[in-house]
Order: structure tokens, then sequence, then C-alpha cells
């Protein structure tokens, strides 16, 4: 099998790049990533692999995969059970996949993924708070399956990928969230994977990069 090599951006500030690194983390499957910082001279490197020339992308042999759902559904594919195993079950996480993939504009724009920081995000308009409160909802769901596991369907999915940089922008910005939320939240920043993607995202901080 060939290697799966995954270009990301800045640990820091690239929510785009940590969803399918996350996947592809907790998928078993073999790989490395390749961090191409913004501005640098290394993004020659992006745009030679990426059609689009951003990241994150997606290298396995011939293969270029350059979109984080269309990646994570490669990575479904290489490995079944990154999704719900129940079709219904698999089809609302891909729902909510999808939701996030081009959704959520105001709380993107207002609460930028930053996880080395801990900032006053000012007041929050309404449209900012609606679509706090809509992904509440969302992970209010877990609960139909909290005996299967901690995470958005029971066992961890591409689900959890996608929402855990709402997470972490949430504790940068001191988002206020109710109980069930926190457990979730919980749950995700304990994950080893994120702990380390979140080491490495203060290095770089630490080292000038932004």
């Amino acid at each position: 099998m060939n290697e799966l090599v995954l270009l990301v951006g800045n640990k820091n500030s690239s929510s785009w790049s940590l969803r399918p690194w996350l996947a592809l983390a907790k998928s078993g499957l073999p790989y490395r990533d390749e961090v191409v910082h913004f501005g640098s001279a290394e993004w020659e490197r992006v745009k030679k692999v990426s059609p689009t020339g951003k990241v994150p992308s997606l290298v396995h042999g011939d293969v270029v995969v350059w979109d984080s759902l269309a990646i994570c559904e490669y990575l479904a594919e290489l490995a079944p059970s990154l999704w719900p195993e129940d079709r219904a079950r698999r089809a609302e996480a891909r729902a909510v996949c999808a939701e996030m993939h081009s959704g959520f504009p105001n709380l993107r724009r207002q609460l930028g993924m930053d996880i080395s920081s801990r900032k006053d995000p000012g007041p929050l308009g309404p449209d900012v708070q609606a679509e706090i409160a809509r992904v509440f909802a969302i992970w209010s769901g877990r609960s139909r399956f909290a005996d299967e596991g901690p995470f958005l369907f029971g066992r961890f999915s591409i689900a959890d990928a996608f929402y855990a940089p709402v997470v972490t922008r949430f504790v940068t910005y001191g988002i206020e969230v109710p109980g069930d939320a926190r457990r979730y939240m919980d749950a995700i920043l304990e994950l080893p994977e994120l702990r380390a993607w979140s080491a490495e995202a203060k290095r770089e901080v630490d080292a000038g990069v932004r």
C-alpha cells in the first residue's frame, strides 16, 4: 500500500487541515503529514501537488485529493470504521459534516481558530449566537448513543473530526457551554491525537509562526 501523505497548513490556525488530519490519525492507517506554513517558500510544494494550490491535500500514490470532506470520504474507503456502521446513523453523520463544511460563516468569521491563545471574542451578534446554538443542538444528539461512547455517534467518527476545531474555538474564546456540551468537548480535548496537534501548534507560535 502506498504511503498516505497529508499536506496541512499551520497547526495553530488551519481548521480545515485539522479535520482530515484527525480522521487520518484515528484511522489506524500508516501516514505522515507535511506542514506547509502559510506564506512560506514551501508553498510551491502545495502548488505542485494540488490543482487548487491549497491545503489540506492528500497524496496517495498517483491519487491526489484536495478537499477536507473529500479526503475524509477517501480515507473512509480505506478505513470504513471512520463512519458509523448503521446506515441511518451514517447518513446523519454525513449530514452534520456537510452542514459544517458549507455553513457557520459567522462563527468562523468571529471565532477564528487560534489554538494556543485565549481571547475575548467581543460582543456576539445574533447570527453568531444562532450558529453556536445550532452546534449545541447537533452535539446534544449524542445522548442517543451514550451507551456506545462519548462521541457524536457513539464511537469516534469523521463527524467528530469535523467538529473538533469548533471545540478548540470555544476554548480559545471562553464560550459558555451547557453541561452536556462541556462533556463532549472534554472527550474531544482528551484525544491523544488532538493533544499532539495542539502541542505542535504551541511550538509553532512559540517559534513566531502564526
